[in-house]
């Protein structure tokens, strides 16, 4: 049997980072994950290796820092790389853009940098639909324009995405999957998301809310163009997101040598409005959850969901798991978290 190729995964102790991890490992692949951990706790690492029962190389690495890298790449034999390292919260972004210009592009550049030196060709990138700012129309397919990001979060994706498509012509060789709302966590409770401080997704907030940990959830918007007033998005399992990695690179890998670069859209094609979110929540948990309507929010889109024809025809995925699961699962994360019965 060939032996599996050797992935790095950068940012593999964050949330979508970890699953991935999972999923390769039980593919059979080599994995080696780097993370700064400064958004990310070492229980993550060993929750991975809790589901699995496998071993794989770790090393707390800045993606920044250069000489890390280097050192790393010098080390290795790398296959192909997926990037997670990034700062994701639109609502930081807002407060602070020039942190996150300077850490998610100047991330992928010192990246980029070592894979041109050390001729490691295959690239995941770990993109979003932010990158779309308010579609025309919905669900938005991959052949959508970029409109003007809402955000700086989604300007640095936008970004990316643009450095990518040059690096594509000079021999890398990239998928990028754009993500809609990934949320949930492993079946098996032992790794989820663990927002530092107070969460900017909503689901973590959720279920701090529901965990008592926060006193109320505020729903931003009531007056938005959507069947209930409320910002509408295309909530996916993590674990879906995930086991999409695996797809790509084995895309990748079956690719005959050439420039590529393709997006890919990475969502359930169904479009959940926040209140109905919040709903189905109290109906998957039997949970009730204290929640207000408050002001919109800056740098939110009104509506956006997938339409993934593009990622199930041509990498072969289908989302496994449904909202209720999804709400489930991260409801025994933070159940767990706290110690709660």
């Amino acid at each position: 049997m060939k032996k599996k190729n050797h992935v790095l995964v950068t940012g593999g102790a964050g949330y979508i980072g970890a699953h991935t991890v999972v999923e390769l490992l039980n593919a059979g692949y080599e994995v080696t994950v780097i993370d700064s951990l400064e958004r990310s706790e070492l229980r993550i690492v060993e929750g991975i290796k809790s589901i699995t029962g496998k071993e794989f190389s770790f090393h707390k690495i800045d993606c920044l820092d250069a000489s890390a890298m280097k050192s790393l790449f010098e080390a290795n034999q790398f296959d192909s790389v997926i990037h997670f390292a990034a700062y994701k919260s639109v609502n930081e972004s807002v407060e602070k853009p020039l942190m996150y210009y300077q850490n998610n592009v100047g991330s992928l550049m010192t990246l980029l940098e070592a894979m041109k030196q050390y001729r490691v060709r295959d690239l995941i990138f770990s993109s979003s639909c932010t990158v779309y700012g308010q579609p025309d129309y919905i669900p938005v397919d991959e052949s959508a324009p970029f409109k003007k990001a809402e955000s700086p979060y989604g300007a640095s994706k936008q970004l990316c995405e643009h450095i990518l498509e040059d690096m594509a012509t000079v021999g890398i060789r990239v998928a990028s999957l754009r993500y809609f709302n990934p949320i949930g966590a492993h079946p098996s409770g032992l790794i989820g998301e663990l927002p530092i401080g107070v969460p900017n997704n909503l689901v973590p907030y959720v279920t701090q809310t529901a965990a008592g940990v926060r006193a109320q959830l505020t729903v931003f918007g009531n007056d938005y163009d959507t069947p209930d007033g409320s910002c509408v998005r295309d909530f996916i399992h993590v674990c879906d997101v995930a086991s999409a990695h695996v797809n790509a690179i084995q895309y990748l890998e079956d690719l005959k040598a050439g420039k590529v670069f393709e997006a890919f859209n990475l969502g359930t094609g169904k479009g959940v409005s926040v209140l109905e979110l919040v709903q189905k929540f109290i109906e998957a948990t039997g949970v009730n959850l204290n929640y207000k309507i408050g002001p919109r929010r800056p740098g939110d889109v009104e509506k956006v969901y997938a339409n993934p024809e593009k990622i199930v025809k041509s990498l072969g995925w289908n989302p496994q798991y449904d909202l209720g699961q999804s709400l489930k699962h991260a409801w025994q994360w933070e159940k767990k978290i706290h110690g709660l019965s």
